[in-house]
Order: structure tokens, then sequence, then C-alpha cells
């Protein structure tokens, strides 16, 4: 059940001669569908939209607002739909136009809210407008949508810079021109199979105008944004003085290629055109930027007024199990980017990082649930703060890292440019296990013998969501009741939060007058800052304590 203040589609308790109109998104709660690994409708081994909406009653029970949809547009798949090579329809891999109206339909019917994935930074080197590029002549418009550049040297064989790509490798590639003699180079900041957009062209502009308008015309609720950070690189394409550094990290930390000021005014027009649709059907569109940047306080520069209505804060899921780090990110993120007057998108996990029951553990400790503990500890308090929080697919499962896949079923452009398994992303990506007790656990349907895109562990059977449903102390039951609970409870959701006096590693706040949240990430147990017995706690919680690696929520009567 879900009450006035997180639906926007008819008139709300705070609103006021139409005052004050309380948008859906600054609370929400949104699930992540990473599509080709959620439910196969079809037995070929990958997910697709009709598997998206054979599941969407199971995200009902859940309790969630709405779905991010990964792409599903026309790709080659080098990156996993991350290379678009048509944003404007759906890829036979996953479906067609019609199977995705249904899914809207259907979504629409259940009262939950569908985002799409957008990516414009960079696009598929099969997208037409880049093949026109590589057939066309130096100096021509079609070169002029992406970066092309003499190379450097007498003969132009060295790249046009140093930079280094985020995968692996120099972020320049070479084309052999028409006459077949080595040409230009162009700039892809992933992989070769990524031309970045050049957004000086008011041409690329354009075209993802129609984009954003062709899929609010057929009803999505806004906009996941891919690399929100980038789009617009140095005018001059100088030298970093560190070329390898997003390599070294997986991050947009090349200030020349990222973060540049003319990006705002993007945000500031696709603002606007989901401002235009509201205005015509008073349902709020919304945007959301994977925006990695140094400090919350650049990040809360993406999250202005008349900018992207959130951004996710990627510092609480890159904060180490720890109460001073997770008190010092909160505290940043609330004084940052909560005064801007958007609220912290919070997130854990997603299909670019280890989940999180595998991050939080121990070597050490290896078999002993300490990972699994930190982790239901870490979603309870992700659901206590306030704004909006993400939740990636298993996630609610407490499905960890699959870390032994073997090297012959590894997808991950990273490994393929770099040889190296360090940080590559299939493991967070294997298929859900939705029943039974061997693969493909429910995933795929159709002949015998149908095997998932990426194979699934026979453990998998643990985390299968019939399981999980069936038993109370699983991870769903916590994340359904945490949900049920920050519906129904005012305190919950948008809002303030008040720190509490704790012994060391011990967090605690207050939401509203009377709602305590606290977690023990400490090793053994201590006093509970709140008497009486918790609404709800991570794990096995009596009245007066809080166990180790444990959070809960009390109302506090006093």
């Amino acid at each position: 059940m879900h009450n006035d203040r997180r639906h926007d589609g008819g008139p709300s308790q705070r609103q006021v001669n139409g005052l004050n109109r309380h948008h859906w998104w600054r609370d929400a709660v949104i699930y992540q569908v990473y599509v080709r690994s959620f439910l196969d409708s079809t037995g070929d081994g990958v997910g697709d939209l009709a598997g998206v909406r054979a599941g969407l009653p199971y995200l009902k029970k859940l309790g969630v607002d709405g779905i991010w949809l990964s792409p599903f547009y026309p790709s080659p798949q080098h990156d996993h739909g991350y290379d678009v090579a048509d944003y404007r329809d759906v890829d036979p891999l996953f479906g067609d136009l019609a199977e995705f109206d249904l899914l809207m339909a259907a979504a629409r019917r259940l009262g939950i809210k569908v985002l799409l994935d957008i990516v414009p930074n960079h696009c598929s080197s099969e997208h037409p407008w880049f093949r026109q590029a590589v057939a066309d002549t130096p100096g021509s418009a079609a070169r002029a949508r992406f970066h092309f550049a003499d190379g450097r040297g007498p003969d132009g064989s060295e790249p046009p810079n140093n930079w280094h790509a985020m995968f692996g490798g120099p972020a320049w590639s070479r084309v052999t021109e028409a006459d077949g003699r080595p040409g230009q180079w162009y700039l892809h900041m992933f992989t070769p199979q990524q031309p970045d957009w050049n957004w000086r062209e008011s041409e690329v502009a354009d075209e993802f105008d129609r984009t954003l308008r062709f899929w609010l015309d057929r009803g999505v609720d806004g906009f996941r944004i891919d690399v929100a950070a980038g789009l617009f690189k140095h005018p001059e394409l100088p030298d970093s003085p560190d070329p390898e550094a997003d390599a070294r990290t997986r991050d947009s930390v090349n200030p020349l290629a990222w973060n540049q000021p003319e990006v705002h005014d993007v945000w500031r027009h696709w603002r606007s055109v989901c401002e235009e649709y509201t205005a015509r059907d008073g349902r709020d569109r919304l945007l959301v930027g994977e925006v990695s940047v140094p400090t919350a306080r650049e990040h809360a520069r993406y999250v202005r007024a008349d900018e992207l209505h959130q951004a996710f804060f990627f510092d609480l899921l890159g904060a180490p199990w720890n109460a001073d780090a997770f008190r010092k990110v909160i505290s940043e993120a609330m004084q940052d980017i909560a005064g801007t007057g958007s609220t912290v998108t919070w997130v854990l996990n997603n299909h670019d990082q280890v989940r999180t029951v595998t991050r939080y553990g121990e070597p050490a400790t290896e078999g002993s649930g300490l990972g699994a503990a930190r982790a239901r500890a870490a979603a309870l308090l992700m659901l206590a703060l306030p704004g909006a929080a993400y939740i990636y697919q298993g996630e609610e499962l407490g499905l960890p890292e699959v870390l032994d896949l073997p090297d012959d079923v590894l997808t991950d452009p990273i490994f393929h440019r770099t040889g190296s398994r360090a940080r590559i992303r299939d493991g967070c990506r294997v298929p859900l296990p939705w029943s039974g007790q061997a693969s493909p656990f429910g995933f795929t349907s159709g002949a015998e013998g149908a095997k998932p895109w990426l194979p699934q562990p026979e453990y998998f059977a643990e985390y299968a969501t019939d399981r999980a449903l069936a038993d109370t102390r699983s991870f769903w039951h916590l994340y359904r009741d945490g949900l049920q609970l920050r519906t129904a409870l005012p305190q919950l959701g948008e809002g303030t939060l008040r720190w509490l006096d704790t012994p060391p590693g011990v967090l605690a706040f207050t939401r509203g007058d009377d709602l305590v949240c606290a977690v023990n990430f400490a090793a053994s147990p201590t006093a509970a800052p709140v008497s009486g017995t918790p609404l709800l706690s991570s794990g096995p919680c009596s009245a007066g304590v809080l166990p180790a690696a444990t959070a809960a929520w009390w109302i506090n009567d006093r």
C-alpha cells in the first residue's frame, strides 16, 4: 500500500491550492533491472523485456516504486548494450517496440514507474552516423559529430594525445581512409567500439532531443543518464599529466575528458524538456545521473534546481565498513547535495560493482556470514536515510559476487582489453535464480538444457526467489519489511536526520521526532540507543542490545 507522499498521479494531502506538490522521485525506491540477467522468456539464455513484464508482480510484492531498465536498444553488445547502434528501437535479442509498449502498460497498471538508461557520451561503432563518418573524409560534417583528429609524428602514426581509455589501452583508434591509407584517429574513452560523441556539434544535441521525446511519448517516467559528467572534452584535447588515471582507478578522473562546465547546459535543456511534458499532464519525469566527480560539493552542481533532478551518490557505495567513513559521507551528502533543494540518491550496489555481501566480507572470516550480516545492516541503514534509494537486482536476495567464472565465459570488455580479472563486472551480472535446485534455476524457459548467458554456480539454489519468499529470515523479507515501513511511516523518506551520540564503532540517528536507526559496525555487541524491542532489525536483536554487524529501527517513546 502506498501513501500520498510516494506518488504524484492525483491530488496529494500536501497540496495547498496547487502548491507544494510532493514529487514522487524525491524519496522513491527504484529497482535496477539488468535486462539480460533478470528473466528469459524465450529460452535463448538471455533475459528480455517479456521477462521483465513477467517479473513485475514480484517487484510489486517487494514494494519498489519503479524500475530502471539497462539498455535494450539495438547494439552489437560489445559492452552489453552500452554501445548503442539505434537509440529509438529495441534489439531483437530483447523483444521489439510492441513488447516494450506491453511492458509499459503492465507497469502503469501496477503503479510502477519506468526509467530508461540513456547513453549520451558515446555510441556504437556500428551506429549509422559513425559508419558514415568513417566512410567520409577528414573535415567533413559527418566526422565533426565525433572527435576525429590527425595523429602526431611525421606520418601521423601516434595518437593525437596521451589519454588512456577507462577500460584499458589508448583512448584513440586509427581509421583506414577510403583510399586504403592509414588516416585520422577517433576518440573513445571506453572501448574502440564506443566512439565518443562531440557535443560541441548542435546536430548531436538535436538527435538526443529526438530520442528523449520518442521515449517520453511512449510513456516513460524518466531516464538514468550514463556517464552524466562526460559529453564534453577540453576543446584543445591537450595531453594529460596523468594519462592512465582513468584506467588505473576505473573512474572518470581525467579532468580534461570529464566534468567540463558546458555539460551543465545540456542538463538544463533536458530538464526543460521533462518539465514540458510534466506541464501537459502533471506527471513528473525524472532525470537521474551517473555522476562521478571528486567531491560531494562538485556533485551538488549537477542537481541544482534547473539541472538533473538527482544524481547517484556513489560515496556510500565506495565507503569501507567503518562507522566514521559512513558518517562522513552521509554528512557531506546531506550538507552539500540536500542543500541544493534536491534529495540524495543512495546506492550500495549496481551492475558495475562487486556486490556488498562479498565487498563487506573479510578473507579471514570467509564462510562466517559476516559479509552477509554487514550487507543486511547497510541495506537497513540506506533505507532509513533521507532521500531516494536504488536497489540492484539480486541485492534483495543477498546474492554474493560470483568470483570463479572461467576465463572462457567472461564477456566484460575490461577483461578482453587488459587480460586482467581485476575489477571485471561479470560476477555481479550472473542471471538471477528464481526457483529449483539446479541451473538455470527458473531463469530461462524453453528447451531442456537451455543455458544462461553466464553460468550460475550451484550454490545459487540457496538464493532462489522461491526459497527467499518462503523464509521470513531472508534478505528478501528484510527489504520488503523495510520498504513497507518506509512507506507507512511519515518519519522516513524525504526529510532530515539528526545524529545521536554513540560509542566508537556505532552510528545512530533520528528521523522525525521519534524514529531511531542505529548500526553497530564494531566486532562486539553494544547497548542499544533505545531500550525497547526494535521495529525492524537486520539480524536477531534483543531489547537493549545491538549486536555486531547489525542495524535496527526503533520508535522512541520517551
